[in-house]
């Protein structure tokens, strides 16, 4: 079963949990396992999380979420200022809380981290996460 949604979402603390609630349900619908859900979640959450951290006066942003059998595809997508991943600070750099330390830790969440700038001038953050669904369950012998 392939599960695919987008949602417009204001630029809001209170945006970030409704997302996450709404694609951690959509996983454990198709019974992903925890663990691979978690993940995701954390990833999502820190890549809306810098939105509404970073997007300065835009209203709203845009979630994009397809899942398959084999792969789970998360775009975010703002119409902020954007940045360049590449000129933050490197790993040793500070306390692991300074800033650029939420992408280091997306891309330790997921297979595939990707930044985009769009040709009608929004960004766009692509995570994606192959995922391992639990075997179907199968009924108990009768003693």
């Amino acid at each position: 079963m392939d599960i695919a949604f987008t949602v417009h979402l204001p630029v809001d603390t209170g945006s970030v949990p409704f997302v996450r609630g709404l694609c951690r349900q959509a996983l454990v619908h198709l019974r992903i396992e925890r663990v691979v859900i978690d993940e995701i979640a954390l990833a999502l959450t820190e890549a809306c999380a810098n939105v509404v951290q970073h997007a300065g006066d835009q209203a709203e942003y845009e979630v994009e979420v397809a899942i398959d059998d084999r792969l789970c595809r998360i775009s975010v997508v703002d119409g902020g200022e954007g940045f360049d991943p590449a000129a933050l600070p490197g790993r040793d750099a500070h306390s692991p809380l300074d800033e650029g330390r939420g992408l280091l830790l997306m891309q330790a969440l997921v297979d595939r981290l990707d930044f985009r700038h769009e040709s009608d001038g929004r960004h766009r953050v692509t995570l994606e996460k192959r995922l391992t669904p639990h075997p179907p369950l199968r009924p108990v012998d009768p003693v």
